[in-house]
Formats: structure tokens, C-alpha cells, sequence
């Protein structure tokens, strides 16, 4: 079993006897097996679903082949090229529409997997940037991180709703309503906890990697500054209604307007930077890049090519 397998099944293990847990305090015994039943089924859907659940609370919409706009077009293009030349299947391929600037990747597997970037990425960035973050993703895709991110975005979720529950409708067997009361505080808590259990050098790792995968890892720790200071200036509403999802993002998209975020789920930024810079050396990267562009990315920064091709999986 590999790492991430292993990651996967204690994160199950531990949400199903968290439901498990509330069940029994809820209904006694048998809430207890009634909860399990419930959580096997839960997990199971999760393992098929979560991706498309993750990717509709966001309202993403898929970027197809056949799309018209030239800019998300050449960004769909771009992280297709970055997935061939990283012998990974090309994921399908998202934008959201959303002010911040941020990105995240889902999905089970590399053969089912989805990457998405928001609207005011693509608009604050330049298209180094901008690749950086998505081979960023990619790396994430190609260590299976997905399946571990995308069952822990659905199944944190639901422990909030289970110890809701046992607040409004009692508890048998929890100390009755302070027992409810108790739930309802401490489970939130408890889902930020198996966020915190993927491992942050899972980011670290997935920055690594994506430097390899774009080729420069200045594109991303330039990326990276300029997603930190969006992302605390703009309120993702889609994430602040499902804090669930934060851990997914590349950057924490919580900014504690509507929820608050009691744990930490990224390394710090700084940090990170700190890392990538030191990947490249000490000088820093050219901010024009081998395209000549400074400004917003979304043009024909490398001199206008905008022929349609094909890629592997739905690009091919």
C-alpha cells in the first residue's frame, strides 16, 4: 500500500468513527450502526463523487476544445501540454468564476482527474504564472494527493452535519443537550484536525514537482506572492459556504469573513516561496519570461498562436 493509500484509508477509518461516535450518542447503539451504515456509504460515494460534488459547490465550469474565448482556450492548452510532457493523461480542465485568485485540483485517480483555476487567477497573473500554478496542480493529480483532498472535502463536511443533528434532535447518550452542545463545537474541530492530517509537505512536495513540471520554479513562487495578497483581499463566497473544501485550494482561500478558520491547512506562504526560490537559485527569474509578458495573462503573449490541437484524454 503507498503512501497515499495508506493516508486515505486512516482518513476513512477515522471519519467513520466519528460517525460512528455521534451515532451512538445520538441513538445509542443502535445509532452507532446505523451511523456506520451510513458512513460506508458515504465513503463510497465520496470515492466516485466527490470530485463532481467539489466542482459544482464551486460552480465550475468544464473548458473544452471547442471553446471560443482565445484566453482560456491557451490556459486550457497550456496545462494540457504540461500534462503530456509530464506522461500524465490530461485532466479535464475548469475555470471558476470568481474574483479570487486561486486554483485547486480533484478527482480519484490521474485517469479521472480535474484541475480548476479561478477568474481572477487567469486575470492577475501572467501565463508563467499561471502555469506554474497549474503544473503545481498537476503534481498533485500525478501523486494521487486528489483522492485523499477530495474524500476529505466531502466527508469533513458531514461530521459538521452529524453533530448539528444531535444538537436540534438530542442525544441519548452524550450528557442530552450540553452533550449536543459539546458535539456542535468540537466537531467542527474535528474536521479542521483531518484536514491538518494531510500532511503539509504534501504542498511542498506538489511544489517540487510542479516546478519540474513547468520547468521553472520562479514561475510559481511568483504566482504564489501575488495569490497570497489576492486571496486576503477577496472574499471566495463558494469556499466560505463550504470551508470543507479550503485545504484543496493551492493558497487558503478562507479570508474570516463568513467562517472561521481555526486551523491552518497550507505551510506558510513565505515559506513556500522561500523553498522555490531556493530551487532556482539565488537570482531571481526574468519577470518577462521566454514570452515577453509582464501584464494580465490571457493574450497571445507568445506571439499569437492560437492553432487548435489535440491532447490526450478530452483534449485528443
Amino acid at each position: 500500500m503507498t503512501g497515499n493509500s495508506l493516508r486515505t484509508f486512516v482518513l476513512l477509518a477515522i471519519m467513520t468513527g466519528l460517525f460512528m461516535g455521534i451515532g451512538f450518542l445520538v441513538g445509542g447503539p443502535g445509532g452507532a450502526a446505523l451511523a456506520f451504515v451510513i458512513a460506508a456509504a458515504m465513503n463510497a460515494f465520496a470515492f466516485w463523487n466527490a470530485d463532481k460534488l467539489v466542482l459544482r459547490m464551486h460552480g465550475a465550469r468544464e473548458v473544452t476544445p471547442e471553446e471560443r474565448d482565445p484566453a482560456l482556450y491557451q490556459f486550457a492548452r497550456d496545462t494540457a501540454d504540461m500534462a503530456h510532457n509530464a506522461n500524465m493523461p490530461a485532466p479535464r480542465i475548469y475555470v471558476i468564476d470568481s474574483a479570487q485568485p486561486n486554483a485547486f485540483a480533484t478527482g480519484r485517480d490521474p485517469d479521472n482527474a480535474a484541475v480548476a483555476a479561478t477568474t481572477g487567477l487567469l486575470r492577475s497573473l501572467n501565463r508563467q504564472e499561471v502555469m506554474g500554478v497549474m503544473a503545481h496542480e498537476l503534481a498533485h493529480v500525478k501523486s494521487r494527493d486528489t483522492l485523499t483532498m477530495t474524500v476529505t472535502a466531502t466527508l469533513a463536511g458531514a461530521i459538521g452535519f452529524l453533530a448539528n443533528f444531535a444538537l436540534f434532535f438530542g442525544s441519548r447518550n452524550g450528557g442530552g443537550l450540553l452533550g449536543g452542545i459539546l458535539l456542535a463545537i468540537f466537531a467542527p474541530m474535528a474536521a479542521g484536525l483531518v484536514q491538518m492530517a494531510i500532511s503539509r509537505s504534501r504542498e511542498y512536495e506538489a511544489d517540487r514537482i510542479g516546478a519540474e513540471i513547468c520547468g521553472d520554479p520562479q514561475w510559481l513562487a511568483s504566482a504564489l506572492e501575488k495569490i497570497e495578497r489576492g486571496a486576503r483581499r477577496t472574499v471566495n463566497e463558494s469556499a466560505e459556504r463550504n470551508p470543507a473544501s479550503a485545504h484543496m485550494f493551492i493558497i487558503n482561500p478562507l479570508n474570516g469573513q463568513g467562517a472561521d478558520n481555526l486551523f491552518s491547512t497550507h505551510p506558510a506562504t513565505a515559506n513556500r516561496i522561500a523553498r522555490l526560490r531556493q530551487m532556482g537559485g539565488a537570482a531571481a527569474a526574468s519577470p518577462a519570461g521566454p514570452w515577453g509578458q509582464q501584464g494580465p495573462w490571457g493574450g497571445s503573449a507568445d506571439g499569437g498562436d492560437d492553432g487548435r490541437r489535440d491532447f490526450g484524454g478530452p483534449w485528443g
